[in-house]
């Protein structure tokens, strides 16, 4: 997935603005595609490669910061680049709490676009990393039993067999028998591993 070639998204009702950036872009090897608006992008969605987006604020119907919105309510995390005219403080700090990636003001400098985008593809890079790994760790999880996702969330809080056992009113060898298929299911070599996964699933599931 994260090998194919990455794409740099342009939203920009500035059709001079549009060209000049592709061709900048296109000169340094990226593949590119423009866009008129912000819900012309919405309606093509970005593809499932690596990439980034550079962004116009001031826009028609749905400015650049609306369109974060967006992408963070339809939960598309690609890293956005804003580029403005008329960037005002208070814009760029709403723009960096939501999770952008830099904040240029027109006329910028080319290098400074260029290294943005780099930084903004690698970034890209490791987040699709990430969320291939937690998609193979949910899987996993979810291929347990209930008492089997009971048992993995008591092993990792520290809980010893016995105490398991007593818990749940059952013997001290069916709890061996769980925690053993918990470390299979989840392809865990070790209780650090265990502890690791569970830390991982935690942040973006309460249903351990």
């Amino acid at each position: 997935m994260t090998d194919e070639n990455p794409i740099v998204y342009v939203v920009d009702d500035d059709p001079s603005v549009r060209k000049a950036l592709e061709r900048l872009l296109r000169s340094d090897g990226y593949e590119t595609k423009t866009f008129a608006s912000a819900l012309e992008f919405l309606d093509d969605g970005p593809s499932h490669v690596p990439g980034c987006l550079v962004l116009d604020i001031k826009m028609p119907k749905l400015n650049g910061l609306a369109l974060q919105e967006r992408l963070s309510e339809k939960e598309i995390f690609i890293p956005i680049i804003f580029i403005t005219a008329y960037g005002t403080v208070p814009e760029s700090v709403k723009a960096f709490k939501a999770g952008a990636m830099d904040f240029l003001e027109k006329p910028f400098k080319e290098h400074e676009l260029l290294e943005a985008v780099s930084r903004g593809i690698k970034k890209h890079r490791i987040l699709m990393k990430q969320k291939k790994r937690m998609k193979i760790l949910l899987g996993r999880f979810n291929t347990m039993t209930p008492r089997e996702r009971e048992v993995f969330k008591l092993v990792v809080s520290g809980m010893l067999n016995k105490q398991i056992a007593y818990k749940f009113g059952i013997t001290e060898k069916t709890i061996k028998v769980h925690r053993a298929q918990v470390m299979q299911k989840m392809k865990a070599e070790s209780f650090a591993d265990l502890v690791r996964f569970a830390e991982k699933l935690q942040i973006r599931s309460s249903t351990i």
